[in-house]
Formats: C-alpha cells, structure tokens, sequence
C-alpha cells in the first residue's frame, strides 16, 4: 500500500496560526501609520493657527500687554481653540508671548514661544 503525500492537519494549523500571528501585525502597524498620520495633519494645522496668530501680533505692533486672551481658528474645516499668553522678559522692552492650541476634545496640540517688542 502506498501512502498519500500531503499536510498533515498539526502542520495546517502551526501554517495557519503563523498567518494569522502575520496579518495581526500587518494590521496593527497600519492603523499606528494612520494615526501618525492624523497626529501629523494636526500638529501643522494647528501651527498654522499658531504661527498667524503670532504673525498677526508682529505686524500689529500692539501694546502688549501682559495677561492671557483666548482666539479661534480654522483650518481645513477643522476648528482649533487658541490662547495667547503674554508675560514679561528680564528687558522691559519685550515681552515672551506663548501661542497654545487646543483640539475640537480641548487636547493641547502645540505650544510656541516668542519674544516680541513691548509696542
């Protein structure tokens, strides 16, 4: 009697299960990719809104005084909160103004610093 060759069914399963191991992290790297990608978009819209906003202030020439004031901004239909913090500098003159940006869940997105003249 001659015998058959062929998978035996263990090594069918040991074959499957390294396949499913396989897709498994296929799949998780994907979905990191993606959300890179989001957290990425995010993050330039929202310095996009930092950057005008400190841009604006530059131009302006505004007495700057010190405190904090909130703003809106809207980028690509995505809608980010802001708030401008001014402080004081060792030189009278200037004054460091912090831009933060917040998501649409009120999650900080960014924080940039300058230095600008007081008026």
């Amino acid at each position: 009697m001659k015998r058959q060759a062929g998978f035996t069914l263990i090594e069918v399963l040991v074959a499957l299960a390294i396949v499913a191991i396989t897709l498994g992290a296929g799949i998780k790297a994907a979905g990191a990719l993606a959300d890179n990608a989001e957290r990425l978009t995010d993050v330039s819209l929202a310095q996009w809104c930092a950057d005008n906003q400190l841009t604006g202030l530059k131009l302006a020439h505004p007495a700057l005084a010190i405190g904090d004031s909130e703003f809106s901004c809207e980028q690509l239909n995505r809608n980010y909160r802001g708030k401008l913090i001014v402080r004081p500098t060792p030189n009278p003159n200037f004054r460091r103004v912090d831009a933060q940006i917040f998501n649409e869940a009120g999650q900080p997105v960014i924080s940039i610093s300058t230095v600008l003249p007081k008026s």
